[in-house]
């Protein structure tokens, strides 16, 4: 049986451009339940994680100014977010959910967060709709309380590059962070991952299949990870408002195959967060995560 982190305040109310996305974050497990691919059992309500976990990852100042809302105006546009108690609860709660993950998928092998992937955050700043980051969160937590996590490789296809990850683990050999992104999309100014794969504009399903098979195996070969985080963003669909790239629904849902299997062949346990997904129709959005979960169904189930 699938675990999946899932709580109502991600569905939290925010700025008027960004309700609609929103959506998923209610309707996604809504369409699990109702096609029969979890049952209510599988979802967990994720506490809100401790604060000395946090700062493993954050610098205090930053999250203190956080909590108590003394972001400067420039920090508050550059997250796109307008500051409330309850969205930092919310992010927070995602940062548990994810950890909690994290402890889940060393016993059945995968576990997966509703939200996440939350990899623009810096250690002492946020950007891009992205306060704190879970999934760097999530990896020092395993390498300070799992004596078996030596490796950990973060596999981000979100359409973004996952410059918040790759700075905080510039200086951590003990984290390989991949990064297959637009060339030309989000962030203009790119951190250095220890691998990245930038993208043209309306790269289609078969050349990005074939890069990302042709790179992944290989990957886990020379890493080899104990644990996988796997950013599993939708705005790589040629439907994204944001995202310039060219996959379809069935491209998309390729790209999670091949990242799956790659990871339960080696045996290796990993986390899945959805990252982003920006297309017209919420439909297309909700349709290529839950592919996400229905591959999770029937490789880890």
């Amino acid at each position: 049986m699938l675990s999946i982190a899932w709580d109502p305040l991600y569905a939290h109310p925010l700025p008027e451009n960004h309700r609609f996305p929103m959506l998923k974050y209610e309707l996604l497990p809504e369409q699990l339940l109702r096609e029969g691919i979890i049952t209510e059992a599988s979802l967990f309500v994720p506490k809100p994680l401790a604060a000395a976990e946090i700062l493993r990852t954050h610098h205090e100042g930053y999250y203190q100014r956080l909590l108590a809302g003394q972001l400067t105006r420039q920090e508050e546009r550059a997250t796109g977010f307008p500051w409330s108690e309850q969205l930092i609860r919310r992010e927070v709660t995602i940062l548990g959910g994810t950890v909690e993950c994290a402890r889940r998928a060393l016993e059945h092998g995968i576990a997966l967060n509703v939200a996440g992937g939350t990899h623009h955050a810096f250690a002492d700043r946020g950007e891009g709709f992205c306060l704190l980051n879970d999934q760097a969160v999530a990896a020092n937590y395993l390498l300070a309380h799992a004596p078996g996590i030596r490796k950990i490789l973060i596999v981000d296809l979100d359409v973004h590059q996952g410059n918040g990850t790759a700075a905080l683990f510039q200086q951590e050999p003990r984290v390989f962070t991949f990064s297959m992104h637009g060339a030309r999309n989000y962030p203009h100014r790119k951190e250095q991952s220890d691998l990245d794969l930038p993208l043209a504009d309306g790269t289609d399903d078969a050349t990005y299949l074939q890069l990302l098979g042709q790179t992944l195996p290989r990957l886990l070969d020379a890493v080899q990870p104990d644990f996988v985080f796997y950013l599993a963003g939708v705005d790589v669909l040629a439907t994204d408002k944001l995202g310039h790239l060219g996959l379809s629904r069935e491209g998309c849902r390729q790209r999670d195959e091949l990242v799956l299997r790659q990871c339960q062949q080696a045996r290796v346990p990993v986390v899945v967060c959805m990252g982003g997904g920006y297309s017209v129709r919420i439909a297309d959005i909700v349709e290529a995560h839950v592919n996400t979960f229905r591959l999770a169904a029937e490789l880890f189930g």
